[in-house]
């Protein structure tokens, strides 16, 4: 039981609500515990919190081009990792073609989210078809490939040495974000057993990531059937209802989608703007200095970012000021239109993150004067 020394108190010139009624030509700036869960207190200040004219050292943020690196071959296990840390590995994986072999992690749970493409998933539990903005929930241990003959581009989250699972959604009820019926679970099909072949087949694993290969004389996804209350699953970004106030911006940990170990993955979706006058329209200056925070960027129009495209991954490490760009800024309080069209997937990570070197080839080296020329 954490007991945090909390005393709510209101000095000089502030607002007393969170995210709304700012002091006149001020900016709000978050500090807090336990990313948006614990005790915080607001500070309104006369300049943009991140209007800095010089950044140096090694907490500065990173922006990466994902679309820039070469398509990997038909293995997610060749796949380049961009991000990890003991409980959590990154990797964008870009197949150009159907997979010709199965794989197998035995280091995690494993999470695609599909970026771009469309194909058929194949795995111990059947057959499900996968279109892009789909979650691919792959239980520790599944057999699995992708048959995708356009190519797809998918972006990998591992949940190392621990399972997915859903978030305690409170007060909300059980039924928010999304309802646990509109998960899709692989089905024994005429598809699947079409593909029980006799042929050939070899099956790539990985654990304490190595890869070990296992080559069958047949095609090992030769189940007859199943039964038991752990399987593969599929939800699409376009099932999601976001939780919405008018009155309030709320935090992002509000969109958390799937729990790791010591780390989440959130999911932005279109959502009305905040109406009240007073509420402030766009993601509030806040430090996060208990989680590392990464966004990929897979669809829409990024309100709180300038230079941003789909395709791309931010890295804002534990510590770090941040908020929303400058042209954003111009928009704190009045929105150009009803509502937000982004689509954006969010990992929070309890322990620091390390970058790759393959991440460092696709790297935009200017991100962190992007934020120059606040007012």
């Amino acid at each position: 039981m954490k007991h945090y020394i909390q005393y709510p108190r209101v000095a000089g010139d502030a607002s007393r609500q969170a995210h709304a009624d700012l002091p006149k030509g001020t900016f709000e700036r978050e500090m807090g515990k336990e990313g948006f869960f614990g005790p915080a207190s607001f500070f309104y200040h006369r300049h943009p919190p991140t209007a800095w004219s010089h950044f140096e050292g090694p907490l500065r943020p990173h922006a990466f081009d994902l679309t820039k690196l070469a398509a990997a071959p038909h293995s997610p296990w060749d796949a380049p990792v961009i991000l990890a840390n003991a409980h959590c590995q990154v990797r964008y994986w870009d197949p150009a073609a159907t997979m010709d072999h199965l794989v197998r992690n035995a280091d995690g749970d494993q999470l695609l989210f599909v970026h771009r493409g469309a194909g058929d998933l194949y795995c111990d539990f059947g057959h499900l078809v996968f279109a892009a903005g789909d979650y691919l929930v792959l239980p520790r241990g599944t057999m699995w490939r992708l048959e995708c003959p356009a190519g797809a581009a998918i972006l990998m989250i591992e949940a190392t040495n621990h399972a997915y699972m859903l978030p305690e959604k409170g007060l909300l009820g059980p039924h928010a974000l999304f309802d646990a019926a509109m998960l899709d679970v692989p089905v024994m099909d005429e598809a699947f057993r079409a593909q029980q072949t006799e042929s050939e087949w070899a099956v790539r694993i990985k654990c304490r990531g190595q890869v070990s290969t296992a080559t069958f004389p047949f095609n090992p996804l030769d189940a007859t059937g199943w039964h038991g209350d752990l399987a593969a699953c599929r939800i699409n970004v376009r099932d999601f209802r976001p939780v919405m106030s008018h009155r309030y911006h709320l935090p992002p940990s509000v969109h958390t989608t799937f729990l790791g170990n010591r780390f989440v993955v959130c999911t932005f979706t279109p959502r009305p703007f905040e109406t009240d006058p007073g509420a402030i329209k766009v993601p509030f200056f806040h430090n996060n200095d208990d989680y590392d925070e990464v966004i990929f960027y897979h669809a829409g129009d990024f309100f709180s970012r300038d230079n941003i495209h789909p395709g791309m991954l931010t890295y804002h490490p534990a510590g770090f000021t941040h908020g929303p760009h400058p042209k954003a800024l111009e928009r704190m309080l009045v929105q150009s239109k009803a509502a937000t069209d982004e689509v954006a997937v969010m990992i929070d990570c309890r322990d620091p993150l390390e970058t790759t070197a393959a991440a460092a080839r696709v790297e935009w080296a200017g991100y962190v004067d992007s934020w120059k020329g606040g007012k």
